[in-house]
């Protein structure tokens, strides 16, 4: 609109309009730091301003620019070019020669995080990401490419038309201080598309020496266009609420927890951006009164080995077996504890407290935490409300116990409180299990321990990011969003009669 003029200045206590029907004020810190060329974004959902200033603009704004001009030059490169980048990015990740500078800024990044009192737990690059890392771009290397693939055809008196499958676009990235992302999320290129990665401050330098001594001089060797794969350089949250904020991105994908993730999703889909989301994680874990013993024994263990996403967060297990099964649910706790060579942190909601030993919440402990080591109660008590808390540990092993009436009563709990991300029933009665699959609102569902939910993992394909059903169920796909599924359907007709008219 012709009346529409620049936003250069704030004033403490100017109203702002948030979905039509609230107001809400600027505060006096946020009038004072924003200057001309910043930009404010109010989010209509949640009532969030986010500063936006022009430097952190700008470096998002870059990026994109690179990635769109590379997803137009990418119409013209062929699979074997993107299996020559994979190749040649794989190999430099996996001599040492190269890979020695990555390593010393990634030791530089764990060192820097330790000091902050920072977590570690997803951010050292250690020998086994990095050969998850190499097999992930290999596994791209050798993938199918994805487009040009025909998936329908309907023929006519005279013409046919096809649905073929085509690149989509700028996928964008926010992610945690997680190094193999990288990895990951070039998997896009797979299939014609270009990515703009945007990653925590912790990693950084990480990922700069990751983009300096191999993702560029793969792009190079392999004659992949400069920008299709390209990092947003900025320390700042505000560069990803920035580059989420750009209208010109096929789809952004945010991988972390909590609050952050919920604004970035904000933010993108109030730019009218497609996403995909994972803000909260922890699996859940049902004992019904069909449950062995000794597997849900070995499925507690083998579901606390790290803290990763879909690490077991919340077990419920039926009152008519708590007097046998709790024991056992704490003996596993504590024995995956001692294989970290640490206590365990176990949370006990309210109604549940009598069930469990009362020393574990009298006696205190130490506690592997971020931050060091802390003194704890090795138990303490939870409202219900609190059952879908996300307990991000560093190296104890933490977990919610709920004692409930029977399946019905922990799916109920499941689907009110938890993120709606993964569900485990022990059972031996395979009825149970059909109607535990038809009743908890989850997308990933099994009978066992809970950490096989990895696309990788799961499907031998690496993985871009896991949705949970938090913000709802998810249109015409699974919960793994996987390279090769990011494409567009497009439209092509063969007229045989060249008399054919409606």
């Amino acid at each position: 609109m012709d009346d529409l003029a620049p936003l250069t200045s704030l004033t403490a206590g100017q109203p702002l309009l948030v979905g039509g029907d609230r107001v809400t004020t600027v505060p006096p810190d946020l009038a004072a730091a924003f200057a001309p060329g910043d930009a404010l974004v109010v989010l209509q959902d949640r009532g969030d301003l986010l500063h936006l200033p022009a430097a952190e603009r700008a470096a998002a704004r870059a990026a994109v620019d690179a990635a769109v001009a590379a997803a137009d030059a990418m119409g013209a490169v062929d699979d074997d070019a993107i299996d020559a980048f994979y190749g040649a990015f794989a190999d430099r990740l996996e001599a040492d020669a190269t890979f020695a500078p990555i390593a010393a800024a990634n030791a530089a990044d764990v060192q820097s995080a330790r000091e902050r009192g920072r977590s570690t737990t997803r951010l050292v690059l250690s020998d086994a990401m990095r050969a998850d890392m190499v097999a992930g771009l290999r596994a791209w290397r050798g993938a199918p490419g994805g487009r040009g693939t025909v998936v329908r055809t309907v023929a006519h008196d005279g013409w046919t038309v096809e649905q073929v499958t085509d690149r989509l676009g700028v996928v964008a990235f926010v992610f945690e201080g997680r190094p193999n992302v990288f990895a990951d999320a070039c998997g896009v290129l797979r299939t014609g598309n270009t990515v703009v990665f945007r990653i925590g401050s912790d990693a950084l330098g990480t990922a700069r020496a990751i983009v300096e001594h191999a993702l560029d001089p793969a792009l190079a060797a392999a004659g992949l266009p400069p920008g299709a794969a390209s990092l947003v350089d900025s320390k700042a949250h505000a560069a990803g609420w920035a580059l989420f904020a750009d209208p010109r991105l096929a789809l952004a994908v945010a991988r972390g927890s909590g609050r952050a993730v919920e604004q970035l999703g904000s933010v993108a889909r109030q730019a009218g951006n497609q996403v995909s989301l994972h803000g909260t994680g922890g699996a859940w874990l049902v004992a019904s009164e069909h449950a062995d013993a000794d597997r849900l024994a070995a499925t507690v263990h083998a579901s606390l080995d790290r803290k990763v996403c879909n690490t077991l967060n919340t077990c419920c297990i039926v009152r008519s077996r708590a007097e046998e099964l709790v024991p056992v649910f704490l003996a596993a706790l504590d024995r995956a504890a001692a294989d970290r060579g640490v206590n365990a942190k176990l949370h006990v909601m309210e109604a549940s407290r009598s069930y469990v030993p009362e020393r574990r919440f009298t006696e205190f402990v130490p506690i592997s935490r971020a931050e060091g080591i802390v003194e704890e109660p090795a138990a303490e008590t939870v409202l219900a409300s609190q059952l879908g808390l996300e307990w991000e540990w560093e190296d104890s092993p933490e977990v919610t116990l709920a004692i409930v009436d029977d399946v019905d009563e922990a799916v109920a709990l499941c689907n009110r409180w938890s993120p709606r991300f993964v569900a485990s029933l022990i059972s031996e009665d395979r009825a149970q299990h059909e109607r535990f699959f038809a009743a908890v609102d989850a997308p990933f569902v099994g009978d066992g321990f809970t950490r096989w939910v990895d696309g990788q993992y799961a499907f031998d394909t690496p993985e871009l990011g896991l949705s949970n059903w938090e913000h709802g169920r998810l249109l015409g796909r699974g919960g793994v969003l996987s390279g090769d599924a990011i494409v567009t359907l497009r439209t092509r007709v063969t007229q045989h009669d060249p008399h054919l008219r409606r």
